[in-house]
């Protein structure tokens, strides 16, 4: 029987290059669109795919998951058909061949998360706040995704972007047979239904909160790149901010216990908010400052890294025993999916006929309005 050290690794592996995709995909899939000529709109339809399926896919894997009891399992199977149909990006550059390629991946891409975290947690058990400690691998995958193209991109075509794709497709569908069995713990919450648990006041504040702050980030994971650029900032500058934000989150994920036990989740989730106001302002209006720009990015270390964890626990303090996938499925098809996607479609129309400064004061409203509901329901509430 494996040691836990072993399976702390197989569960970090698969972080690591699921999150190595989106370093690969939120950064620079947007300059491969704009190099084989698609327009502002164009490229953020083909960006909200992937926030659609989180939407729409996840609780259909959930319930799935949850109802065979062969979670990894379901795992496995889509890691499998995610990489069978990334494949047909490369033998199309038309924009339907593309939606429809990158909604077939991103349909089973999607189901693989939710059910990981529930493993997660479940294998961390009463330790949840070390969570982000596994969670931090996903952010080294990401930063020697985004970093390592950054520069690569300097000196090769964009379009070799397609093959780091498969690269890390191959490696999640690796350790989707690494990760090993838990055992889901009976609790008293299985005699509920899982409506009866969503539509706590507790829960809605949090889902809804979470909704908006998935909405003010889509138009940094959409336009950011091209934003960086069209200002005169090199690809390798580009995936240096890129990582330097995720660089900043590793360091709050190790921290999360000790901050866990100080502030409290609800506590951490108020001041990532205000971080992501404060955040997108920035980008926003001083975007050719330097030293400001930097600043924002390390505020990234809140808006994402501390939100992440803060939100991911609370959703396991809230769905437990049998409801635990389905629980985490639903918070990722409701806040990264359904937010993702509104942001995202979003934010082509505000770029293309009021500029980046409107878009990303869009974004600060939206972190405001999350915060608000924070403040004035989710604290509120024991």
């Amino acid at each position: 029987m494996p040691n836990t050290k072993n399976y702390h690794w197989r569960i970090a592996g698969f972080y690591f290059f699921y999150y190595a995709f989106i370093g690969m995909f939120a950064p620079y899939w947007s300059l491969y669109l704009q190099s084989i000529h698609f327009d502002a709109i164009e490229i953020s339809i083909l960006l909200s795919i992937q926030p659609v399926m989180r939407m729409l896919a996840p609780g259909i894997w959930g319930w799935l998951a949850d109802h065979t009891g062969k979670r990894l399992l379901v795992v496995q199977v889509a890691a499998a058909l995610s990489a069978m149909f990334y494949l047909g990006v490369f033998a199309t550059t038309s924009f339907w061949g593309l939606f429809i390629v990158l909604a077939l991946m991103a349909f089973f891409w999607s189901a693989s998360m939710p059910l990981v975290e529930a493993t997660t947690l479940t294998y961390l058990g009463k330790n949840t706040a070390h969570y982000g400690r596994i969670r931090s691998w996903g952010s080294i995958g990401f930063i020697v995704s985004v970093v390592g193209l950054g520069f690569a991109f300097d000196y090769v075509a964009i379009a070799w972007l397609l093959w780091a794709g498969l690269v890390c497709e191959i490696g999640i569908l690796i350790f989707s047979r690494q990760i090993p069995k838990t055992e889901v713990l009976a609790h008293h919450t299985d005699s509920q239904s899982i409506r009866q648990i969503v539509m706590q006041p507790r829960v809605l504040a949090l889902f809804g909160a979470c909704f908006l702050m998935s909405v003010a980030h889509g138009p940094y994971y959409t336009f950011f790149s091209i934003y960086l650029v069209e200002h005169g900032y090199a690809k390798s500058a580009v995936g240096g901010l890129w990582a330097l934000g995720v660089i900043c989150e590793i360091g709050v994920f190790f921290v999360m216990p000790s901050l866990v036990r100080r502030f409290g989740f609800t506590r951490i989730l108020l001041i990532s908010f205000s971080a992501a106001i404060l955040r997108f302002l920035l980008i926003g209006w001083t975007v050719d400052i330097v030293v400001l720009l930097l600043f924002a990015q390390v505020l990234h270390a809140l808006t994402f890294g501390a939100y992440h964890a803060a939100s991911v626990g609370l959703v396991h303090e809230f769905f437990q025993g049998r409801h635990q996938s389905k629980g985490q499925a639903l918070f990722g098809s409701l806040t990264y999916g359904a937010g993702g996607m509104l942001g995202g479609l979003a934010s082509g129309p505000i770029w293309q006929h009021w500029g980046a400064s409107a878009l990303y004061t869009f974004s600060a409203l939206m972190a405001l309005l999350g915060l608000l509901l924070v403040a004035r329901r989710l604290a509120s509430l024991k």
